[in-house]
């Protein structure tokens, strides 16, 4: 009876030891995904920082900007107060009875006169003192105008549509150059292709200063200068990090799919578009945005090549012409950078979701 016993507060005390152990882990674990959780957010909070100043410097008011005692986050607008026909700022004034908050409408050295907005009936109240040391009252105001302001000033319609249309027309032709140049080094055999290669990807690491002089040299000669065809016509003979990047990933791909496909009466033009296409999805997604966003954001080519040409100039001249011009409308300025931002943010948002579905389902036909 006694073996018993002893055997059952052993299972007792196994048990007990095995969920203490269970609840230690399970602990150890509800600790560990905090810890993720917390630095994701924390990456994220410092990743997003300056869109959400840009977006909440956008929203603020003229007045708030200029204010060194301005609310430094909210976006606020300094309470005002009509009397006799006029406007004139409210202030938090401290009194026997507390802070009270009158509109000013006399201003002195040593004395300023109030009324009160709550009993304008009680006349004007004289205040002993300085007014300039009085804080003003404000109120949260988000200046959505600002926007349009700035679409107005900036000539937004336009930029954005030379914008587009280099970023359209350069990426189609780096893409679809590119995609070719790198399936015959992926798939061909023929002489010299490691030689060639190799100038390929040198191609990579010479500096664009070097070649500036010489290739605006020859665009002038042909009388390109002033349009877009030495922003787009270049991209039509493939760049040698896109060729790189989609050859790896061609690689990749089984050679068995080509031969299957031979075997079905494939050549090798329908081989590359119905065979390796499909599977380099992924590939072809991130090469294109890579380019879109690269074009988007050149500043230094239309600069030099449409330098004259002021109705071809894309959104980041444009952006830089209007920061010259409303240097001091900070709001302004930031409220076209993030309309600016708003077209590549969107597409940006729809392509990661079709890359990671490229990404699966390629990984699944394999």
């Amino acid at each position: 009876m006694s073996n018993i016993q002893n055997r059952n507060a052993d299972m007792y005390l196994t048990q007990d030891l095995l969920k203490r152990k269970r609840a230690r882990n399970e602990l150890i674990r509800r600790l560990k995904s905090a810890g993720i959780t917390l630095a994701s957010l924390t990456v994220l909070f410092v990743f997003l920082l300056p869109l959400v100043y840009g977006v909440v410097g956008s929203l603020k008011s003229d007045n708030q900007i200029s204010s060194p005692r301005a609310p430094l986050v909210i976006p606020s607008s300094q309470r005002k107060y009509t009397y006799k026909g006029k406007e004139y700022d409210i202030l938090k004034v401290p009194t026997n009875d507390g802070i009270k908050e009158w509109a000013i409408v006399e201003k002195s050295p040593d004395y300023s006169m109030f009324i009160d907005p709550k009993n304008p009936e009680a006349g004007e109240i004289k205040w002993e003192g300085k007014w300039i040391t009085l804080d003003n009252v404000w109120y949260t105001d988000f200046k959505w105008i600002n926007y349009v302001d700035a679409w107005n000033k900036i000539r937004f319609e336009r930029l954005l549509f030379n914008t587009a249309m280099y970023a359209i027309l350069s990426t189609f032709g780096a893409v679809m150059s590119a995609a070719i140049v790198a399936y015959g080094f992926a798939r061909f055999r023929f002489k010299q292709k490691g030689f060639l290669f190799m100038i390929v990807m040198a191609t990579i690491i010479l500096p664009p200063a070097v070649t500036l002089i010489p290739t605006y040299f020859v665009f002038f000669k042909i009388g390109w200068i002033n349009t877009w065809l030495p922003l787009i016509i270049p991209a039509y003979f493939a760049n040698g990090y896109n060729i790189f990047l989609l050859r790896q990933f061609y690689l990749g791909i089984p050679r068995e799919m080509d031969e299957a496909a031979k075997i079905d009466g494939a050549g090798p033009i329908k081989t590359f578009l119905l065979v390796i296409l499909p599977q380099a999805l992924p590939a072809l997604t991130a090469v294109t945005l890579f380019h879109f966003f690269f074009c988007w954001n050149d500043f230094f080519g239309p600069l030099i090549y449409l330098i004259s040409a002021r109705d071809l100039h894309p959104i980041q001249v444009g952006l830089t012409q209007f920061n010259q011009l409303y240097t001091q409308k900070t709001n302004w300025i930031m409220s076209a950078s993030i309309t600016s931002s708003v077209i590549p943010l969107v597409i940006f948002f729809f392509a990661q979701k079709f890359f990671m579905q490229g990404v699966v389902i390629t990984g699944v036909e394999k």
